[in-house]
């Protein structure tokens, strides 16, 4: 049996989304074994992005002294609300790029994990009656070739976020909400990504299939992106993301995202 498709209002969509990450989190406790696995892979990719982060950290000023030289000779107020503003749409654009970038570098260090944290979801469900059986090393070279493609948008948009920054006032705050949306928008692409690979469907499927489940696709990916900025947050959200990706993905092929009641009776499983 199918689940309803038909469009929602945006913010009931969105809403939607919401919950379908809510429902992903539940396999912390239906699954707690298999939740830990598959956080290990977010703990590696982490400590290599920390660095990334405190290098940026440490030259923050000096990058927006760079980027805006044409302000040396302002007046020194004027100078530094200029470089603040700068750095705060460095902060949003940086944010954009990494956070996708954990979720890509992740998914494809912990595949096996997150592939079977799909599957748990999919047997809860009924299974995939037309599974296509996609072999490891092709798939890994396909999934980089699609992350490259997507980061490559990413990085414009991160450029595009910096621009905002000479905006005084209303630039870093536009900054941050279109970067939240447009992460919001690439982690759900990237996350759902082993869901649709069981059904042969790439990419450009992929977007489409979203893309009609805008709202919904939107409220779980701004929810999964925000948690990400949380301190630890990527780690513990990662395979519930995954969970609750599977459940969009199915969503928008209009197949069952109803996950079976957890009630006192039922045991956790591994």
């Amino acid at each position: 049996m199918t689940t309803e498709t038909a469009k929602p209002g945006f913010f009931s969509g969105f809403g939607m989304g919401i919950r379908l990450l809510g429902r992903g989190f539940r396999l912390w406790v239906t699954s707690p074994r298999l939740m830990v696995i598959g956080a290990i892979p977010g703990l590696i990719t982490l400590a290599l992005f920390t660095v990334a982060v405190v290098l940026l950290a440490l030259n923050l000023e000096n990058v927006a002294t760079i980027l805006t030289p044409f302000a040396n000779g302002w007046d020194e107020t004027f100078r530094s609300g200029l470089r603040v503003l700068v750095a705060v749409a460095l902060i949003a654009a940086e944010v954009l790029i990494l956070v996708y970038l954990f979720a890509a570098v992740t998914l494809m260090i912990g595949q096996p994990f997150f592939e079977r944290i799909a599957e748990r979801v999919e047997n809860s469900l009924g299974g995939v009656p037309s599974a296509v059986d996609v072999p490891f090393w092709p798939s890994v070279v396909r999934g980089i070739g699609e992350s490259l493609r997507v980061v490559a948008i990413t990085i414009g948009v991160g450029l595009g976020l910096l621009l905002l920054g000479f905006i005084p006032v209303l630039g870093p705050i536009c900054a941050a909400v279109i970067g939240a949306v447009t992460g919001g928008w690439f982690l759900a692409l990237e996350l759902s990504t082993v869901t649709f690979e069981r059904r042969g469907l790439r990419l450009d499927d992929r977007r489409r299939l979203l893309k009609a489940q805008r709202s919904t696709t939107l409220g779980f990916g701004v929810a999964v992106f925000l948690l990400f900025l949380v301190p630890l947050g990527a780690v513990v959200t990662m395979p519930a993301a995954v969970a609750g990706a599977t459940l969009l993905a199915r969503r928008s092929l209009g197949e069952s995202d109803r996950l079976p009641s957890l009630t006192v009776q039922q045991r956790p499983q591994s």
